[in-house]
């Protein structure tokens, strides 16, 4: 299988996402590609319940990307052999009138994983400086003081909220939780494709909204705001990974890799070891419940 190195994708300087690839070929049959992702997929099953026994660390997925990226199928794909216990979706829709009683990363605060899970955001805290630029109005219902129309934010407004969400990540990194930021890039005409197959294949058609040719005629404005999010809040220990998603089982296949590879490099994760006490008497133990039988 080709061999991919997750750094490719990792953003360590400024992009510029209409020169970056969407499309990315492995010259291998479907069944390959569907058994290495296996592989990743118990190894990564494995090391989820090391770091549950080990209870320091905490993992954080951030999926972002224009609709039909491919994000739910994502998810199930490469996390559906991880313990039921071990990894909890959240999927961030508007906002309810509870959350926005609070400021716009409470509900994101209460999703956090607790220490040794995995949380995988499906839309994430993004959302507040993806849609609600594309779509200034969208702020008026956080009932900000100060902001009493669209003309009173400023420039300067979202400079300090990826500020703050910088600041947001900082604090939970430094308190043991790991997150990886994957925006799964699409091509405009796939997103079309993809939208056309919605339409013709009956099953699908629940999918549909026609908001979604409302949002893809915006395309260049949510790309516009992608690449400025991308290069404000990707930063050591919380980087961006820019992965080509035209192909879907390519795009899970590189994210799994991405998250297996750079757990892997935490050799401090390790199971517990019994106390000495309890290892000198474990014979006892043994014949201790052999003499129940």
């Amino acid at each position: 299988m080709k061999t991919i190195n997750i750094q490719d994708y990792r953003v360590t300087a400024p992009v510029e996402l209409s020169k970056l690839p969407t499309h990315f070929t492995i010259e291998v049959s479907e069944k390959k590609k569907e058994k290495e992702l296996e592989k990743i997929r118990v190894k990564l099953s494995k090391l989820q319940d090391k770091m549950y026994a080990h209870n320091k660390y905490a993992v954080l997925i951030c999926l972002q990307g224009m609709d039909t990226a491919g994000k739910d199928s994502l998810i199930r794909e490469v996390f559906k052999e991880i313990n039921a216990r071990g990894v909890v979706v959240h999927s961030f829709k508007t906002p309810t009138s509870s959350e926005l009683e609070h400021d716009y990363l409470w509900r994101h605060y209460l999703a956090l994983p607790e220490k040794g899970k995995f949380a995988v955001f499906n839309r994430t805290h993004y959302e507040n400086v993806l849609v609600t630029r594309v779509h200034p109005e969208y702020i008026l219902n956080e009932n900000i003081p100060g902001i009493q129309s669209v003309d009173d934010i400023t420039p300067e407004f979202w400079e300090n909220r990826f500020e703050s969400i910088n600041a947001f990540e900082k604090h939970i990194t430094s308190n043991g939780i790991l997150i990886f930021k994957f925006y799964l890039h699409l091509s405009k005409e796939e997103q079309r494709q993809r939208l056309i197959r919605r339409l013709e294949t009956e099953k699908h058609n629940w999918k549909f909204s026609p908001g979604d040719l409302k949002e893809r005629s915006l395309w260049d404005d949510y790309i516009k705001y992608y690449e400025e999010a991308i290069n404000k809040t990707s930063k050591p220990h919380a980087p961006w990974f820019v992965v080509p998603a035209d192909n879907k089982e390519n795009a899970r296949y590189i994210v799994a890799k991405t998250i297996l590879e750079t757990l892997q490099m935490y050799t401090d994760i390790k199971e517990p070891e019994l106390d000495e006490k309890i290892k000198e008497n474990l014979s006892h133990y043994r014949e201790q419940l052999k003499k129940e039988g």
